[in-house]
């Protein structure tokens, strides 16, 4: 595995370690292996770790295989995958409501983990998952393409530097924006379910804007700072507004549930360029 990242022009000059080590947080084994093996090249040359990068510098690792642990992932249908952007780092997909993000046993094959497996075997890729989005919620969702940059992205995304936008349409007239910022934690006696636990649950973190308010729903745009699974679905059932079509938080019947993942903004690892992401498709 070979990758070649030209730095861009706002790069703030640092060491080869530093990179490695700080901004791009390679592992500390796979860093070991880089030096022994002197697999880090400084425009086209063998480089050192002590040595300074700049802006307009061209850094090429190479990485064995051999060093990171990869699972089979079964293979899906290719042409299920919806694309929105893709380079050499990054894939970027409309997910269908109704799938997957990814398997949890083995030999399933119907996720949309595997149709993106599927996709990106032509390129002899192996996709990772950043994020999931819920199996009922359709839109933006983000791989990484390959070991160097997926750690980043946790990073990024840990760090709320990977913005999230949201439709969803609720129950009820909601009349205020408004942030929602009750903890949440598991339901001991559903294992599927999350629920509101101000002692022992999760920091979790849901800003609601009113995009329309109708007759009996409201459609909503929300962002979050914070990604606990459910999060969006339990926030807004716990303010007596659940989600239009939610299985699992309210029982009232539709043909899917309400909450669709519009947009998504973040600066890409190594480009610094800036990415905003729309969904081809929206609930309102």
């Amino acid at each position: 595995m070979k990758y070649t990242i030209t730095l861009p022009k706002s790069f703030t000059s640092c060491t080869i370690r530093e990179l490695l080590e700080s901004r791009w947080l390679v592992p500390r084994k796979v860093r070991h292996f880089l030096r022994v093996r002197k697999n880090v090249l400084l425009n086209q040359q063998t480089a050192m770790f002590h040595q300074e990068v700049h802006a307009g510098d061209e850094i090429t690792l190479i990485l064995q295989e051999e060093d990171y642990q990869f699972q089979a992932i079964a293979p899906g249908k290719a042409e299920n995958v919806q694309v929105l952007y893709e380079d050499e780092h990054l894939l970027i997909v409309d997910k269908p409501a109704g799938i997957k993000t990814h398997p949890n046993q083995p030999n399933e094959t119907a996720t949309l983990l595997n149709d993106v497996a599927s996709y990106l075997s032509a390129q002899d890729c192996y996709p990772h998952v950043v994020h999931r989005l819920d199996k009922e919620t359709s839109g933006v969702i983000l791989f990484a393409k390959n070991p160097l940059v997926l750690p980043i992205l946790g990073r990024l995304l840990e760090q709320k530097q990977i913005y999230r936008r949201y439709q969803a349409i609720v129950h009820g007239k909601l009349l205020q924006n408004q942030t929602i910022t009750k903890k949440i934690g598991r339901d001991r006696h559903d294992r599927r379910k999350r629920i509101i636990d101000a002692k022992g649950g999760q920091v979790a973190i849901t800003h609601v804007e009113i995009a329309k308010v109708l007759a009996n729903t409201t459609e909503l745009y929300c962002v979050l700072d914070t990604g606990r699974t459910h999060q969006i679905r339990v926030h807004l059932a716990s303010i007596q507004h659940p989600i239009v079509g939610d299985p699992l938080y309210q029982k009232i019947p539709a043909k899917r549930l309400m909450l669709h993942a519009q947009e998504m903004y973040l600066t890409h690892p190594f480009t610094q360029e800036t990415l905003k992401i729309t969904s081809k498709h929206a609930l309102f």
